[in-house]
Protein backbone atom coordinates (compact mmCIF):
# COMPACT_ATOMS: atom_id res chain seq x y z
CA UNK A 1 0.00 0.00 0.00
CA UNK A 2 2.78 2.34 0.91
CA UNK A 3 4.31 1.61 -2.33
CA UNK A 4 1.27 2.09 -3.78
CA UNK A 5 0.69 5.53 -2.57
CA UNK A 6 3.91 6.70 -3.17
CA UNK A 7 3.79 5.45 -6.82
CA UNK A 8 0.34 7.43 -7.21
CA UNK A 9 2.03 10.98 -5.90
CA UNK A 10 5.30 10.41 -8.38
CA UNK A 11 2.64 10.05 -10.79
CA UNK A 12 0.60 12.95 -10.51
CA UNK A 13 3.84 14.97 -10.04
CA UNK A 14 5.10 13.71 -13.48
CA UNK A 15 2.13 14.21 -15.01
CA UNK A 16 1.75 17.73 -13.71
CA UNK A 17 5.35 18.88 -14.74
CA UNK A 18 3.86 17.32 -18.70
CA UNK A 19 1.36 19.01 -18.71
CA UNK A 20 3.39 22.14 -18.18
CA UNK A 21 5.91 21.29 -19.87
CA UNK A 22 3.41 20.75 -23.16
CA UNK A 23 3.03 24.74 -23.02
CA UNK A 24 -0.11 25.93 -21.19
CA UNK A 25 1.35 29.99 -21.08
CA UNK A 26 -0.73 32.74 -21.84
CA UNK A 27 1.42 35.20 -22.68
CA UNK A 28 5.57 35.02 -24.28
CA UNK A 29 7.78 38.39 -24.15
CA UNK A 30 10.76 37.88 -25.79
CA UNK A 31 13.26 39.77 -28.17
CA UNK A 32 14.29 42.82 -25.49
CA UNK A 33 16.23 42.51 -22.41
CA UNK A 34 14.27 41.56 -19.38
CA UNK A 35 15.35 42.79 -15.94
CA UNK A 36 14.09 40.95 -13.22
CA UNK A 37 15.37 42.96 -10.17
CA UNK A 38 15.49 39.53 -8.60
CA UNK A 39 18.43 38.96 -5.78
CA UNK A 40 21.20 37.84 -8.31
CA UNK A 41 19.97 40.95 -10.42
CA UNK A 42 19.81 38.99 -13.45
CA UNK A 43 18.70 39.90 -17.02
CA UNK A 44 17.35 36.94 -19.33
CA UNK A 45 16.12 36.43 -22.25
CA UNK A 46 12.12 35.93 -22.24
CA UNK A 47 9.43 35.30 -19.45
CA UNK A 48 6.10 33.35 -19.89
CA UNK A 49 3.05 34.15 -17.81
CA UNK A 50 -0.06 32.00 -16.91
CA UNK A 51 -3.35 32.68 -15.41
CA UNK A 52 -1.72 36.25 -13.98
CA UNK A 53 1.31 34.88 -12.10
CA UNK A 54 4.93 34.63 -13.82
CA UNK A 55 5.62 30.33 -14.67
CA UNK A 56 9.16 30.61 -16.07
CA UNK A 57 12.05 33.04 -17.24
CA UNK A 58 15.07 32.55 -18.93
CA UNK A 59 16.17 31.97 -22.64
CA UNK A 60 14.06 32.01 -25.09
CA UNK A 61 14.63 28.97 -27.05
CA UNK A 62 13.68 27.11 -23.73
CA UNK A 63 10.68 28.93 -22.79
CA UNK A 64 9.37 29.11 -26.11
CA UNK A 65 9.91 25.09 -26.03
CA UNK A 66 8.45 24.30 -22.66
CA UNK A 67 5.19 27.08 -22.86
CA UNK A 68 4.59 28.33 -26.58
CA UNK A 69 1.09 26.63 -27.53
CA UNK A 70 -0.89 27.49 -30.65
CA UNK A 71 -3.17 29.40 -27.93
CA UNK A 72 -0.06 31.46 -26.70
CA UNK A 73 0.19 35.28 -27.11
CA UNK A 74 3.98 35.63 -28.19
CA UNK A 75 5.48 38.75 -27.80
CA UNK A 76 8.34 40.28 -29.57
CA UNK A 77 9.44 42.96 -27.78
CA UNK A 78 12.11 44.37 -30.47
CA UNK A 79 14.16 45.53 -28.28
CA UNK A 80 12.45 47.30 -25.59
CA UNK A 81 12.66 46.45 -21.98
CA UNK A 82 10.67 44.53 -19.78
CA UNK A 83 10.79 45.11 -16.15
CA UNK A 84 8.78 44.74 -12.66
CA UNK A 85 6.19 47.25 -12.69
CA UNK A 86 6.79 50.45 -10.77
CA UNK A 87 6.06 50.85 -7.14
CA UNK A 88 5.05 53.79 -5.94
CA UNK A 89 5.24 54.26 -2.39
CA UNK A 90 3.63 57.10 -1.48
CA UNK A 91 1.31 59.37 -3.04
CA UNK A 92 -2.09 61.20 -2.24
CA UNK A 93 -4.53 59.98 -4.87
CA UNK A 94 -7.38 61.17 -3.69
CA UNK A 95 -5.77 64.99 -2.86
CA UNK A 96 -3.97 64.71 -6.72
CA UNK A 97 -7.38 64.11 -8.36
CA UNK A 98 -8.96 66.68 -6.77
CA UNK A 99 -6.07 69.55 -6.80
CA UNK A 100 -5.22 68.66 -10.30
CA UNK A 101 -8.12 67.20 -11.41
CA UNK A 102 -10.91 69.56 -9.96
CA UNK A 103 -8.85 72.44 -9.62
CA UNK A 104 -6.20 74.55 -11.32
CA UNK A 105 -3.24 73.43 -11.53
CA UNK A 106 -0.75 75.84 -10.92
CA UNK A 107 2.58 73.92 -10.16
CA UNK A 108 5.44 75.00 -12.85
CA UNK A 109 8.55 71.98 -12.12
CA UNK A 110 9.62 74.31 -15.48
CA UNK A 111 12.24 77.34 -15.71
CA UNK A 112 11.27 80.33 -15.58
CA UNK A 113 10.11 80.39 -12.11
CA UNK A 114 6.76 82.09 -12.19
CA UNK A 115 6.19 85.62 -10.85
CA UNK A 116 3.05 87.00 -8.97
CA UNK A 117 1.98 88.55 -11.90
CA UNK A 118 2.12 85.41 -13.83
CA UNK A 119 0.27 84.05 -11.06
CA UNK A 120 -2.37 86.46 -11.07
CA UNK A 121 -2.84 86.21 -14.71
CA UNK A 122 -3.24 82.51 -14.32
CA UNK A 123 -6.10 82.65 -12.23
CA UNK A 124 -7.76 85.79 -13.94
CA UNK A 125 -8.00 83.30 -16.98
CA UNK A 126 -9.24 81.19 -15.22
CA UNK A 127 -12.24 82.82 -13.21
CA UNK A 128 -14.48 82.33 -16.32
CA UNK A 129 -14.58 79.15 -15.45
CA UNK A 130 -16.23 79.38 -12.29
CA UNK A 131 -19.92 79.04 -11.80
CA UNK A 132 -22.17 81.47 -10.00
CA UNK A 133 -21.44 80.62 -5.92
CA UNK A 134 -18.53 78.97 -6.91
CA UNK A 135 -14.82 79.55 -5.25
CA UNK A 136 -11.38 79.77 -7.61
CA UNK A 137 -9.71 76.93 -6.07
CA UNK A 138 -5.99 75.83 -7.03
CA UNK A 139 -3.26 74.11 -6.55
CA UNK A 140 0.62 74.62 -6.84
CA UNK A 141 2.18 78.29 -6.01
CA UNK A 142 5.80 78.16 -4.23
CA UNK A 143 7.37 80.72 -3.08
CA UNK A 144 10.43 78.96 -3.02
CA UNK A 145 10.39 78.77 -6.47
CA UNK A 146 8.81 82.36 -7.51
CA UNK A 147 10.77 85.16 -8.82
CA UNK A 148 11.43 86.68 -6.19
CA UNK A 149 12.27 84.01 -3.78
CA UNK A 150 10.01 83.95 -1.31
CA UNK A 151 7.48 86.33 -3.03
CA UNK A 152 4.35 84.84 -1.33
CA UNK A 153 0.36 85.74 -1.99
CA UNK A 154 -1.31 87.22 -0.05
CA UNK A 155 -5.13 88.13 0.66
CA UNK A 156 -4.53 91.20 -1.04
CA UNK A 157 -2.88 90.05 -4.17
CA UNK A 158 -5.45 87.51 -4.38
CA UNK A 159 -8.47 90.41 -4.32
CA UNK A 160 -6.41 91.16 -7.71
CA UNK A 161 -7.72 88.74 -9.26
CA UNK A 162 -11.50 88.92 -7.82
CA UNK A 163 -12.78 90.63 -4.71
CA UNK A 164 -16.56 88.84 -5.20
CA UNK A 165 -15.47 85.05 -5.91
CA UNK A 166 -13.97 83.62 -2.91
CA UNK A 167 -10.75 82.04 -3.76
CA UNK A 168 -8.29 79.42 -1.62
CA UNK A 169 -5.05 78.48 -3.37
CA UNK A 170 -2.91 75.66 -1.60
CA UNK A 171 0.96 75.72 -1.60
CA UNK A 172 2.62 73.04 -3.93
CA UNK A 173 4.05 71.54 -0.17
CA UNK A 174 -0.02 70.89 0.52
CA UNK A 175 0.79 72.82 4.26
CA UNK A 176 0.14 76.30 3.05
CA UNK A 177 -2.78 77.64 2.13
CA UNK A 178 -3.71 81.75 0.45
CA UNK A 179 -7.17 83.04 0.78
CA UNK A 180 -8.53 86.34 -0.38
CA UNK A 181 -10.44 88.50 1.21
CA UNK A 182 -13.93 87.27 0.47
CA UNK A 183 -12.86 83.60 1.30
CA UNK A 184 -11.91 85.04 4.96
CA UNK A 185 -15.59 86.91 5.00
CA UNK A 186 -17.59 83.97 4.19
CA UNK A 187 -15.19 81.76 6.56
CA UNK A 188 -15.94 83.51 9.42
CA UNK A 189 -12.43 83.40 10.41
CA UNK A 190 -11.55 86.87 12.11
CA UNK A 191 -8.58 88.51 13.45
CA UNK A 192 -9.15 87.09 16.88
CA UNK A 193 -10.41 83.45 15.82
CA UNK A 194 -7.66 81.28 17.71
CA UNK A 195 -5.57 79.15 15.94
CA UNK A 196 -7.16 75.68 15.71
CA UNK A 197 -5.58 72.53 17.44
CA UNK A 198 -2.94 70.15 15.72
CA UNK A 199 -0.94 72.94 14.65
CA UNK A 200 -2.81 75.30 12.13
CA UNK A 201 -2.00 78.60 12.23
CA UNK A 202 -3.72 81.63 10.40
CA UNK A 203 -1.14 83.67 10.14
CA UNK A 204 -1.55 87.51 10.93
CA UNK A 205 1.13 90.78 10.47
CA UNK A 206 2.60 92.75 13.11
CA UNK A 207 -0.52 94.48 13.66
CA UNK A 208 -2.40 91.36 14.11
CA UNK A 209 -4.25 91.14 10.70
CA UNK A 210 -4.94 88.48 9.24
CA UNK A 211 -2.62 87.71 5.69
CA UNK A 212 -4.37 85.78 4.11
CA UNK A 213 -1.88 83.12 4.81
CA UNK A 214 -2.85 79.72 6.32
CA UNK A 215 -0.45 77.28 8.04
CA UNK A 216 -1.05 73.63 8.25
CA UNK A 217 -4.48 71.75 6.79
CA UNK A 218 -6.03 72.22 10.11
CA UNK A 219 -6.31 75.73 9.34
CA UNK A 220 -8.03 75.06 5.88
CA UNK A 221 -11.13 73.34 7.64
CA UNK A 222 -13.25 76.73 8.37
CA UNK A 223 -13.05 77.88 4.08
CA UNK A 224 -13.27 74.12 3.16
CA UNK A 225 -16.69 73.94 5.22
CA UNK A 226 -17.86 76.67 2.79
CA UNK A 227 -16.19 75.53 -0.49
CA UNK A 228 -19.10 73.32 -2.87
CA UNK A 229 -18.38 69.47 -2.29
CA UNK A 230 -17.29 67.25 -5.75
CA UNK A 231 -20.58 64.69 -6.07
CA UNK A 232 -19.39 60.64 -6.03
CA UNK A 233 -19.29 60.61 -9.64
CA UNK A 234 -16.54 63.98 -9.80
CA UNK A 235 -14.34 61.92 -7.47
CA UNK A 236 -14.44 58.61 -9.08
CA UNK A 237 -13.86 60.29 -12.74
CA UNK A 238 -11.24 62.29 -11.36
CA UNK A 239 -9.39 59.72 -9.04
CA UNK A 240 -9.65 57.20 -12.19
CA UNK A 241 -7.85 59.75 -14.37
CA UNK A 242 -5.57 60.52 -11.67
CA UNK A 243 -4.74 56.38 -11.26
CA UNK A 244 -4.10 56.10 -15.17
CA UNK A 245 -1.63 58.72 -15.22
CA UNK A 246 0.53 57.41 -12.94
CA UNK A 247 0.50 54.12 -14.88
CA UNK A 248 1.50 55.96 -17.74
CA UNK A 249 4.60 56.63 -15.83
CA UNK A 250 5.15 52.89 -15.31
CA UNK A 251 3.90 52.29 -12.42
CA UNK A 252 1.58 49.51 -11.47
CA UNK A 253 1.00 49.52 -7.47
CA UNK A 254 0.56 53.06 -5.75
CA UNK A 255 0.61 53.84 -1.92
CA UNK A 256 -2.42 56.37 -0.86
CA UNK A 257 -1.37 57.80 2.21
CA UNK A 258 -3.81 60.13 3.12
CA UNK A 259 -7.21 57.67 2.93
CA UNK A 260 -9.88 60.48 4.76
CA UNK A 261 -7.53 63.34 4.68
CA UNK A 262 -9.97 65.34 2.55
CA UNK A 263 -13.89 63.57 2.56
CA UNK A 264 -13.22 61.42 5.63
CA UNK A 265 -12.36 57.47 6.07
CA UNK A 266 -15.65 55.75 5.20
CA UNK A 267 -16.64 58.00 2.19
CA UNK A 268 -13.02 57.98 0.84
CA UNK A 269 -12.67 53.97 0.80
CA UNK A 270 -16.06 53.29 -0.65
CA UNK A 271 -15.14 55.33 -3.86
CA UNK A 272 -11.77 53.36 -3.64
CA UNK A 273 -14.01 49.99 -3.61
CA UNK A 274 -16.45 51.47 -6.01
CA UNK A 275 -13.69 51.86 -8.71
CA UNK A 276 -12.02 48.69 -7.77
CA UNK A 277 -15.33 46.62 -7.81
CA UNK A 278 -15.97 48.18 -11.42
CA UNK A 279 -12.64 47.25 -12.60
CA UNK A 280 -11.36 50.15 -13.32
CA UNK A 281 -8.14 51.18 -12.29
CA UNK A 282 -5.10 50.02 -13.84
CA UNK A 283 -2.90 50.18 -10.66
CA UNK A 284 -2.71 48.40 -7.53
CA UNK A 285 -3.37 50.41 -4.26
CA UNK A 286 -2.09 49.68 -0.76
CA UNK A 287 -4.11 52.41 1.52
CA UNK A 288 -2.63 54.20 4.78
CA UNK A 289 -5.62 56.00 6.91
CA UNK A 290 -5.02 59.80 7.69
CA UNK A 291 -4.68 59.44 11.43
CA UNK A 292 -6.22 63.20 11.78
CA UNK A 293 -9.52 61.89 9.68
CA UNK A 294 -10.16 58.59 12.39
CA UNK A 295 -12.56 58.89 14.68
CA UNK A 296 -12.15 57.95 17.85
CA UNK A 297 -12.39 54.18 18.61
CA UNK A 298 -12.41 53.82 14.62
CA UNK A 299 -12.41 50.03 13.69
CA UNK A 300 -14.73 49.57 10.71
CA UNK A 301 -11.50 48.95 8.68
CA UNK A 302 -8.89 46.48 10.01
CA UNK A 303 -5.52 46.12 9.15
CA UNK A 304 -5.14 44.20 5.89
CA UNK A 305 -8.62 44.63 4.85
CA UNK A 306 -8.72 43.96 1.50
CA UNK A 307 -7.48 42.10 -1.39
CA UNK A 308 -4.13 41.99 -3.88
CA UNK A 309 -5.77 44.44 -5.65
CA UNK A 310 -6.97 47.04 -2.60
CA UNK A 311 -5.86 46.70 0.44
CA UNK A 312 -6.19 48.96 3.70
CA UNK A 313 -2.38 48.69 5.59
CA UNK A 314 -1.45 51.07 7.58
CA UNK A 315 -1.77 54.46 9.88
CA UNK A 316 -0.47 57.71 8.33
CA UNK A 317 0.49 60.52 10.65
CA UNK A 318 1.92 63.96 9.82
CA UNK A 319 4.15 65.23 12.83
CA UNK A 320 5.60 68.31 11.44
CA UNK A 321 5.07 70.93 7.95
CA UNK A 322 7.21 71.37 4.89
CA UNK A 323 11.17 72.32 4.22
CA UNK A 324 10.61 74.76 1.33
CA UNK A 325 7.70 75.83 2.78
CA UNK A 326 9.56 76.97 6.45
CA UNK A 327 7.29 74.91 8.76
CA UNK A 328 9.33 71.60 8.77
CA UNK A 329 10.50 71.18 12.75
CA UNK A 330 14.25 71.58 13.19
CA UNK A 331 16.35 71.68 15.88
CA UNK A 332 18.54 74.78 15.16
CA UNK A 333 16.99 77.51 13.10
CA UNK A 334 16.13 78.32 9.73
CA UNK A 335 18.72 79.97 7.21
CA UNK A 336 16.30 81.75 5.97
CA UNK A 337 15.62 84.80 6.52
CA UNK A 338 19.05 85.87 7.90
CA UNK A 339 19.14 85.95 11.56
CA UNK A 340 16.05 84.25 12.51
CA UNK A 341 15.50 82.21 15.36
CA UNK A 342 12.32 80.08 13.84
CA UNK A 343 12.71 76.37 13.18
CA UNK A 344 9.26 75.51 12.81
CA UNK A 345 7.19 73.09 15.08
CA UNK A 346 5.81 70.08 15.95
CA UNK A 347 1.82 69.23 15.06
CA UNK A 348 2.03 66.48 18.41
CA UNK A 349 3.22 66.79 21.63
CA UNK A 350 5.71 63.27 23.01
CA UNK A 351 3.01 62.12 25.11
CA UNK A 352 0.33 62.46 22.44
CA UNK A 353 1.47 61.31 19.19
CA UNK A 354 2.72 58.45 20.91
CA UNK A 355 -0.24 57.01 22.82
CA UNK A 356 -2.01 57.42 19.26
CA UNK A 357 0.38 54.95 17.45
CA UNK A 358 0.86 52.56 20.20
CA UNK A 359 -3.11 52.12 19.99
CA UNK A 360 -3.16 51.95 16.26
CA UNK A 361 -0.02 49.28 16.64
CA UNK A 362 -1.02 46.89 19.00
CA UNK A 363 -3.82 46.32 16.09
CA UNK A 364 -1.37 45.49 13.90
CA UNK A 365 -1.65 48.35 11.19
CA UNK A 366 1.96 49.37 9.91
CA UNK A 367 2.31 53.04 10.85
CA UNK A 368 4.15 55.73 8.92
CA UNK A 369 5.49 58.94 9.90
CA UNK A 370 5.40 62.12 7.72
CA UNK A 371 8.97 63.64 9.28
CA UNK A 372 10.75 66.12 7.29
CA UNK A 373 12.83 67.86 9.70
CA UNK A 374 15.14 66.61 12.01
CA UNK A 375 13.28 67.44 15.35
CA UNK A 376 10.24 65.53 13.82
CA UNK A 377 12.26 62.42 12.72
CA UNK A 378 13.34 62.55 16.72
CA UNK A 379 10.47 62.30 17.73
CA UNK A 380 9.19 59.89 15.17
CA UNK A 381 12.30 57.12 16.12
CA UNK A 382 11.85 57.79 19.78
CA UNK A 383 7.81 56.66 19.55
CA UNK A 384 8.94 53.63 17.33
CA UNK A 385 11.69 53.00 20.16
CA UNK A 386 9.11 52.72 22.52
CA UNK A 387 6.72 50.72 20.15
CA UNK A 388 9.29 48.15 19.35
CA UNK A 389 10.35 47.81 23.01
CA UNK A 390 11.44 44.46 22.99
CA UNK A 391 10.55 42.84 19.67
CA UNK A 392 13.27 40.54 18.74
CA UNK A 393 12.56 41.09 15.23
CA UNK A 394 11.83 45.14 14.71
CA UNK A 395 11.96 45.02 10.97
CA UNK A 396 9.02 42.87 10.57
CA UNK A 397 6.82 45.59 11.58
CA UNK A 398 8.62 47.91 8.59
CA UNK A 399 7.76 51.24 10.41
CA UNK A 400 8.13 53.98 7.90
CA UNK A 401 9.47 57.44 7.96
CA UNK A 402 8.35 60.04 5.21
CA UNK A 403 10.78 62.13 3.73
CA UNK A 404 13.18 62.19 5.91
CA UNK A 405 14.35 65.03 4.36
CA UNK A 406 16.24 67.68 7.56
CA UNK A 407 18.54 64.39 8.85
CA UNK A 408 21.90 63.96 10.99
CA UNK A 409 24.30 60.48 10.89
CA UNK A 410 22.73 59.04 14.09
CA UNK A 411 19.58 59.33 12.67
CA UNK A 412 20.21 57.44 9.84
CA UNK A 413 21.89 54.88 11.96
CA UNK A 414 18.82 54.70 14.30
CA UNK A 415 16.40 54.08 11.74
CA UNK A 416 17.96 51.07 10.49
CA UNK A 417 18.71 49.59 13.84
CA UNK A 418 15.01 49.29 14.38
CA UNK A 419 14.42 48.51 10.89
CA UNK A 420 12.90 51.87 9.85
CA UNK A 421 12.21 52.32 5.92
CA UNK A 422 12.39 56.16 5.11
CA UNK A 423 11.06 57.02 1.87
CA UNK A 424 12.33 59.62 0.24
CA UNK A 425 11.22 62.50 -1.92
CA UNK A 426 14.17 62.67 -3.63
CA UNK A 427 12.52 65.78 -5.98
CA UNK A 428 13.47 67.76 -3.14
CA UNK A 429 17.04 67.87 -4.91
CA UNK A 430 16.35 68.47 -7.84
CA UNK A 431 13.77 70.85 -7.71
CA UNK A 432 14.34 72.08 -4.51
CA UNK A 433 18.11 71.41 -3.65
CA UNK A 434 19.48 75.41 -4.69
CA UNK A 435 16.59 76.96 -2.67
CA UNK A 436 17.87 74.39 0.34
CA UNK A 437 21.34 74.88 -0.26
CA UNK A 438 21.59 78.52 -0.78
CA UNK A 439 18.52 80.22 1.57
CA UNK A 440 16.77 77.67 3.09
CA UNK A 441 18.58 75.36 5.30
CA UNK A 442 22.59 75.82 4.28
CA UNK A 443 24.98 73.86 2.53
CA UNK A 444 25.47 71.39 5.87
CA UNK A 445 22.46 70.82 6.34
CA UNK A 446 21.22 70.45 2.50
CA UNK A 447 23.82 67.91 1.28
CA UNK A 448 22.29 65.50 3.60
CA UNK A 449 18.81 65.58 2.61
CA UNK A 450 17.70 62.25 1.31
CA UNK A 451 20.99 59.87 2.35
CA UNK A 452 20.17 57.25 0.20
CA UNK A 453 23.77 56.04 0.24
CA UNK A 454 24.00 56.38 3.58
CA UNK A 455 20.90 54.19 4.47
CA UNK A 456 22.51 51.52 2.24
CA UNK A 457 26.01 51.78 3.36
CA UNK A 458 24.60 51.05 7.31
CA UNK A 459 22.70 47.78 5.58
CA UNK A 460 19.19 49.38 5.45
CA UNK A 461 16.57 49.48 2.36
CA UNK A 462 14.84 53.04 1.53
CA UNK A 463 12.69 54.61 -1.20
CA UNK A 464 12.11 56.97 -3.61
CA UNK A 465 8.43 58.60 -4.16
CA UNK A 466 6.77 61.63 -5.15
CA UNK A 467 4.60 62.73 -2.72
CA UNK A 468 1.84 64.06 -5.41
CA UNK A 469 0.93 66.24 -5.89
CA UNK A 470 4.18 67.75 -4.41
CA UNK A 471 6.12 66.53 -7.55
CA UNK A 472 5.08 64.80 -10.78
CA UNK A 473 4.95 60.98 -10.16
CA UNK A 474 7.85 59.74 -12.88
CA UNK A 475 9.32 56.60 -11.43
CA UNK A 476 12.27 56.94 -14.17
CA UNK A 477 12.57 60.57 -12.75
CA UNK A 478 13.35 59.33 -9.39
CA UNK A 479 16.66 57.29 -10.98
CA UNK A 480 18.24 60.21 -12.72
CA UNK A 481 17.31 62.37 -9.92
CA UNK A 482 18.78 59.94 -6.99
CA UNK A 483 21.88 58.66 -9.34
CA UNK A 484 23.09 62.38 -10.14
CA UNK A 485 21.80 64.82 -7.40
CA UNK A 486 22.16 67.98 -9.65
CA UNK A 487 19.47 70.66 -9.01
CA UNK A 488 17.33 71.91 -12.03
CA UNK A 489 18.60 75.54 -11.47
CA UNK A 490 21.40 77.41 -13.02
CA UNK A 491 24.34 77.14 -12.54
CA UNK A 492 23.71 73.42 -11.65
CA UNK A 493 25.70 71.64 -9.07
CA UNK A 494 25.90 68.10 -7.23
CA UNK A 495 24.03 68.61 -3.86
CA UNK A 496 25.46 65.94 -1.59
CA UNK A 497 28.14 63.75 -3.76
CA UNK A 498 28.04 61.48 -0.96
CA UNK A 499 24.69 60.46 -1.06
CA UNK A 500 24.96 59.56 -5.00
CA UNK A 501 23.67 55.74 -5.61
CA UNK A 502 23.82 53.47 -8.25
CA UNK A 503 21.23 53.06 -11.08
CA UNK A 504 20.61 49.45 -9.62
CA UNK A 505 20.14 50.74 -6.02
CA UNK A 506 17.32 53.21 -7.91
CA UNK A 507 15.76 50.55 -9.40
CA UNK A 508 15.41 48.57 -6.16
CA UNK A 509 14.10 51.90 -4.40
CA UNK A 510 11.00 51.58 -7.17
CA UNK A 511 10.66 48.06 -7.42
CA UNK A 512 11.42 45.33 -4.82
CA UNK A 513 12.46 47.79 -1.63
CA UNK A 514 9.17 49.80 -2.62
CA UNK A 515 7.08 46.57 -2.72
CA UNK A 516 9.11 45.40 0.87
CA UNK A 517 7.97 48.43 2.41
CA UNK A 518 4.42 48.05 1.78
CA UNK A 519 4.41 44.06 2.29
CA UNK A 520 4.13 43.51 -1.12
CA UNK A 521 7.37 42.00 -2.04
CA UNK A 522 5.65 38.58 -2.24
CA UNK A 523 3.46 39.67 -5.19
CA UNK A 524 5.19 42.41 -7.04
CA UNK A 525 8.40 44.38 -7.33
CA UNK A 526 10.65 41.46 -9.17
CA UNK A 527 10.19 39.13 -11.69
CA UNK A 528 10.40 35.76 -10.39
CA UNK A 529 8.50 32.54 -10.79
CA UNK A 530 4.71 32.65 -9.04
CA UNK A 531 4.88 36.61 -8.35
CA UNK A 532 2.05 38.22 -10.19
CA UNK A 533 2.80 38.90 -13.77
CA UNK A 534 3.33 43.09 -13.10
CA UNK A 535 5.36 44.71 -15.65
CA UNK A 536 6.72 47.91 -17.49
CA UNK A 537 7.95 48.05 -21.09
CA UNK A 538 10.39 50.51 -21.01
CA UNK A 539 11.26 52.07 -24.51
CA UNK A 540 15.44 51.86 -23.25
CA UNK A 541 16.98 49.96 -20.59
CA UNK A 542 18.15 52.20 -17.42
CA UNK A 543 20.65 49.92 -16.71
CA UNK A 544 22.39 50.62 -19.72
CA UNK A 545 21.75 54.16 -20.03
CA UNK A 546 23.19 57.85 -19.68
CA UNK A 547 21.91 58.32 -16.01
CA UNK A 548 21.01 61.81 -16.94
CA UNK A 549 19.05 60.33 -19.33
CA UNK A 550 17.14 58.27 -18.18
CA UNK A 551 14.35 60.43 -16.68
CA UNK A 552 13.31 60.32 -20.54
CA UNK A 553 12.97 57.18 -21.42
CA UNK A 554 9.23 56.62 -22.96
CA UNK A 555 7.28 53.99 -20.91
CA UNK A 556 5.41 52.22 -23.86
CA UNK A 557 3.00 49.87 -21.70
CA UNK A 558 2.22 48.47 -18.24
CA UNK A 559 0.73 44.86 -17.52
CA UNK A 560 -0.98 43.86 -14.09
CA UNK A 561 -2.47 39.97 -13.19
CA UNK A 562 -0.72 39.56 -16.93
CA UNK A 563 -3.19 41.78 -18.88
CA UNK A 564 -2.32 44.77 -20.64
CA UNK A 565 -3.31 48.33 -19.24
CA UNK A 566 -5.18 51.72 -20.86
CA UNK A 567 -4.46 54.70 -20.01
Amino acid sequence: MKFTSKFLVLALIAQCGFALAKGNADTIFYGGPVVTVNAKNEEVQAIAVQGGKIVALGTKDAITKDWQSKTTQVIDLKGQTLMPGFVEPHVHIMITAVFEGLGLNLSNFTLPYDTKETLIAKMKAHLKTIPPGGWLFGFGVDPSRTSPFMAELTADDLDKVSKDVPIFIVNQSGHIGYVNNKAIELAGVTNKTPNPPGGGIYVKDAQGKLTGKLVEPPSYLPFMAKMPVPSEAQLFGAVQQTMKRFAATGVTTASEMSVGGNFGVDKEIAIYRAIFAKNASPIRVRGYLFSQAMPPGYKTIKPNDGDDMLRFIGIKYVADGSTQGLTAALNEPYSYPKGTKWSGSLNYKDADIQASMKSYFDQGWQISTHSNGDKAIDQALNSYSKLLAGNSKPQDRRLRIEHFTVNNPSQAKKAVQLGVVPSFTIGHVHYWGSAFDNHIIGSDRAKRIDPAAEIKRLGGKFTLHSDTPVSNVGPLNYITEAVTRVWQLPPKKVLGPDQVISVDDAIRAITIDAAYQIFADDKVGSLEVGKQADFVVLEKNPRTTPAADIRDIKVKQTWVDGKKQAW
